[in-house]
């Protein structure tokens, strides 16, 4: 899937997505990190990965 594809089904801008996707977002609202995981069928913990900032 594409990402203007993936990101009209979550019902986000492609800017937003392609931010996510370079991990330089600093949030994510649970109901698009819902949507996302219901289109790609995966886990929160499929997708997300923690980082240590110091």
């Amino acid at each position: 899937m594409r990402s203007n594809e993936l990101a009209k089904k979550i019902g986000i801008t492609t800017a937003n997505l392609s931010i996510l996707k370079t991990g330089k977002a600093k949030a994510i609202r649970f109901s698009t990190l819902e949507a996302i995981c219901e289109i790609l069928n995966c886990q929160p913990g499929d997708i997300l990965e923690y980082q240590d900032e110091k």
